[in-house]
């Protein structure tokens, strides 16, 4: 199994997390962004860097990925279509994306994007806080010691 992690949105402490995972269980983690970012010097860690554009990173972690890989992202659209491939996908804030929840999740994107461009305000996500970091680290440990087994 390897981690694809999307970048660009990722928060740094959810990165930071995956950093030490990656060194804890040598598990090869990549991050995809379109700008440069600072990884720490690993061999289990790496940054691949797209060009800017729409979706780029997302279509790229979509080509390199293959089936029991594991994807970090909130992105939607990329989350679904990495469930199609056989990856598993959990969001920053420690959320499992399915075979079972992803079809909800995209409707209701759609359904908050058709708000937002008809001029409703549907304001932005909570700050990250404490709970969401330990949720996604539980989450993390319990998916790399499934894998380990």
């Amino acid at each position: 199994m390897k981690i694809w992690v999307d970048a660009d949105a990722c928060p740094v402490v959810i990165k930071d997390i995956l950093f030490r995972a990656a060194e804890r269980t040598r598990t090869q983690t990549t991050l995809i962004a379109n700008h440069t970012m600072r990884i720490p010097p690993s061999q289990y860690i790496s940054l691949y860097q797209v060009n800017k554009g729409f979706d780029v990173a997302d279509d790229e972690i979509v080509k390199r990925l293959e089936p029991g890989d594991l994807v970090i992202s909130s992105d939607i659209p990329l989350a679904a279509d990495a469930i199609e491939k056989g990856a598993t996908v959990l969001s920053p804030r420690g959320e499992l994306y399915t075979v079972a929840n992803i079809k909800a999740r995209l409707t209701m994107r759609d359904f908050m994007d058709t708000l937002r461009s008809s001029g409703v305000d549907t304001g932005g996500p909570p700050a990250l806080n404490q709970s969401d970091r330990k949720t996604f680290a539980d989450q993390l440990d319990k998916i790399l010691t499934q894998q380990a087994k």
